[in-house]
């Protein structure tokens, strides 16, 4: 009998099914970018999120009709509705400036998140964050900061990269915040019921914004509005499967791979070239999510819960 990618990764260690998931929602948010620029040649932001909650609440109906309403149980639909409210901030904001500021500096700016995420993790959820872990995680950020300011002179216009800018770091500490959520609810619920939920409870809450700016797609698109929906649900299904497998603190570097990710997508459909700074930032990112890796491992073999 044939096995599923699925079925095979859940039979790793929990250490390295995780990085498996966390690299792969990494690289499914990369086209995610990709997905939302060519949309925006056409439709606002806010109708973008619009589209994207709807098409990918369609996207998990055969797992919701194979499962049953069953599947949907929850004594936490509190935690759900908060989820779904910072959601909504956290995607709108993300997605508008993807609009106005290159993709490899908007995705370098969101990896401020790991900070805020880190620090909520160790105050709120009790996590051991040790130190060698800390280094990693603060090394990969100054490598997405080594792109943002090196690329920041090449920007012409200097109102765009301000909000930009400022809605990058609205996201990060918004999807910050989510993932400390998501962690929580990982700890109770099935990864297709969370992100149901989130794509069900989304859907009415970002139409209200979207009928200001509304416009109807075009066939093209509406292509890129589905692959949009089907990449952003994909990636949040691995990202949640990351966290129910190990910490939040141990599954965060590894978002750090989306920036030479996305930056290669840029280059190869948008014919936009990665600069020198791109690239040095970029290997800092990389050396550091490989020696998180490696640690991690290691620690997991030996069975070491020493503070490192």
């Amino acid at each position: 009998m044939m096995i599923s990618p699925t079925t095979y990764v859940d039979r790793l260690s929990p250490i390295v099914r995780a990085t498996v998931y966390a690299l792969l929602a990494a690289l499914f948010f990369s086209f995610m970018a990709i997905c939302i620029r060519a949309a925006s040649h056409e439709l606002h932001p806010t109708v973008i999120v619009f589209f994207r909650n709807i098409l990918a609440f369609l996207w998990m109906v055969p797992w919701l009709c194979r499962a049953g309403i069953s599947a949907m149980r929850t004594d936490r639909f509190p935690l759900f509705c908060i989820r779904s409210l910072l959601g909504l901030v956290g995607m709108s904001s993300g997605f508008w400036a993807v609009t106005l500021i290159p993709i490899s500096q908007a995705t370098a700016l969101s990896f401020s998140s790991p900070i805020f995420a880190t620090i909520g993790a160790a105050l709120f959820l009790g996590e051991v964050v040790r130190i060698r872990r800390w280094s990693a995680v603060i090394i990969g950020f100054l490598g997405a900061m080594i792109v943002v300011i090196g690329n920041s002179d090449g920007i012409a216009h200097i109102g765009a990269l301000e909000l930009g800018v400022m809605l990058a770091l609205l996201n990060a500490v918004i999807m910050a915040l989510n993932k400390l959520v998501l962690k929580s609810l990982t700890r109770t619920e099935k990864p297709e019921a969370i992100v149901t939920y989130m794509v069900l409870l989304l859907t009415p809450l970002s139409f209200v914004p979207a009928l200001f700016f509304w416009s109807w797609p075009s066939l093209t698109c509406f292509l890129w509005l589905i692959s949009l929906a089907l990449v952003g649900t994909v990636g949040h299904l691995c990202m949640t499967r990351a966290f129910k497998s190990a910490e939040v603190t141990v599954v965060l570097p590894f978002d750090f791979a989306r920036l030479p990710i996305s930056a290669l997508l840029a280059f190869l459909i948008f014919a936009e070239i990665p600069t020198f700074w791109t690239v040095l930032g970029g290997a800092v990112i990389f050396a550091a999510t490989f020696y998180i890796a490696r640690r991690e491992a290691v620690l997991a073999r030996r069975g070491n819960i020493v503070r490192d």
